[in-house]
């Protein structure tokens, strides 16, 4: 393939991923994005193949028949309740290869001199450093999101200014290794220290947060992949990890606005942190009922909305929410689902499942449209969502989630919350809305639950 043909099939992949990343924005033309995507792919690594550069292809295809086999297996596999961490496993390879491709360019670099090779070097360093950022960061996203390691912040005293020393003394050693014509020592030393500096970063975060954690790794990434793409001379690359990193950045400072927090804060670390928890508050006594009472508010509401969270997913309760959602509009019922920008551990979570159930586009809203209508409402089904709904955010300073925005569905006549105990959720944050009079909690499987009200409808 001659070097018009790659660069006009370079051309092709890259406008159709941004078609791809146009068409994930709306759920009516998801399917077609995924799949612009997908075309986009397999046209770019068949023109990266056969391109005169590309020697050694039966090592690549070895690598690509193992690495799709296992990318496959993972897929087939892999429940929607455990996409999140696989993203999160995923973005960490995209930094651990850009650190391959750092030093590999970096120990190759004889026949470039004067100034490209100092720009060389920059590219070399930057590149490795934002890898092994990216690379410890994920691994500790997944940890958390997989229950490994503790939901909880990290609070080393003086975290913040150890997190500024790291980035001063690797700016530092990036001068130091640039003067020097590249120096292994300098390279090496900054590795590490990017390698604990991002592993703090996000350990320093709490669970609440991690759905933003998650978004910012993935922008992370796309820059770890443009930083590749410098230093191997792939035009594709950097346009591709541009788009990754600039998209990345974009949702990340669209939930920061969701959730009331700082974007500079979410790139610093640790952000949300600096707050008491009240743990043995006494919030009074909660009310508990039953599927047949739950059945019975139910026929006798005009107007119903269903705010799903994490708990949701994990039973895998979106199908029989949908039947009983066809039900109640099939009596003149007027049902809608209240979506909370960060419902899950990922962003849109709640919106894939509730499009794999079938639930109609046109009722599944997000948190700004819908919040003014709860004082209007006579049900609210409240399914495995915790943080999301929890009154401290708008009524406790001291609350880790404090400011956050959140769905106020204690202001509806009536509030059932579908739980399996009354552990705190995610951010370890009790919620008062249930003990609030107006709230009933209904115990079990999210998914037993759901279907015998269904029953008993």
């Amino acid at each position: 393939m001659n070097e018009a043909i790659l660069n006009g099939a370079y051309f092709v992949a890259a406008i159709l991923f941004i078609f791809s990343l146009a068409g994930l924005s709306k759920q009516e033309s998801a399917e077609h994005g995924n799949w612009y995507g997908i075309i986009g792919m397999v046209i770019a690594l068949v023109a990266t193949i056969l391109s005169p550069s590309v020697t050694n292809i039966e090592y690549i295809l070895i690598a690509m028949v193992v690495g799709g086999a296992i990318g496959a297996r993972l897929a087939l596999k892999v429940e929607m309740t455990q996409m999140p961490e696989l993203v999160a496993m995923l973005h960490s390879f995209v930094g651990l290869a850009a650190v391959a491709v750092g030093y590999n360019s970096f120990l190759e670099h004889a026949e470039v001199t004067g100034v490209m090779l100092n720009i060389h070097l920059v590219e070399v360093f930057l590149g490795v450093f934002i890898g092994a950022v990216t690379f410890t960061g994920s691994v500790v996203a997944f940890g958390k999101l997989r229950g490994i390691f503790s939901s909880k912040s990290l609070m080393l005293p003086h975290r913040h200014k150890m997190n500024l020393m790291a980035g001063i003394v690797s700016f530092v050693l990036m001068i130091y290794f640039v003067q020097q014509q590249g120096h292994m020592i300098s390279l090496m030393v900054m590795t590490v220290i990017a390698l604990v500096f991002g592993w703090h970063l996000v350990a320093s975060i709490g669970g609440a947060d991690m759905p933003v954690v998650v978004s910012m790794l993935n922008s992370y990434s796309g820059w770890a992949a443009a930083a590749a793409g410098f230093l191997l001379g792939n035009d594709l690359l950097i346009v591709t990890g541009a788009l990754v990193g600039s998209s990345g950045a974009i949702l990340s400072y669209i939930m920061c606005r969701a959730m009331n927090r700082s974007f500079i804060s979410v790139i610093a670390g640790g952000f949300g942190t600096d707050v008491t928890v009240t743990a043995d508050q006494d919030y009074g006594e909660y009310v508990e009922t039953n599927a047949e009472d739950v059945a019975d508010m139910l026929r006798n509401a005009k107007s119903v909305i269903i705010t799903p969270g994490y708990g949701m997913a994990v039973a895998q309760a979106q199908n029989p929410v949908y039947e009983i959602t066809k039900m109640l509009r099939d009596k003149g019922v007027n049902v809608r689902f209240g979506i909370h920008p960060v419902a899950g551990r990922l962003p849109g979570h709640m919106n894939v499942l509730l499009a794999e159930a079938r639930v109609p586009y046109d009722i599944v809203l997000e948190m700004d449209e819908i919040n003014e209508d709860f004082s209007d409402t006579d049900v609210v089904l409240v399914i495995g969502a915790n943080d999301t709904v929890n009154p401290s955010a708008a009524e406790d300073p001291n609350s880790p989630i404090a400011g956050m925005p959140v769905l106020e569905v204690w202001n509806a006549k009536q509030v059932i919350a579908f739980k399996r105990s009354m552990n705190p959720g995610y951010a370890g944050v009790q919620n008062p809305l249930f003990f609030k009079e107006n709230t009933h909690m209904l115990f079990g499987d999210a998914r037993d639950s759901v279907e015998n009200i269904a029953k008993a409808i």
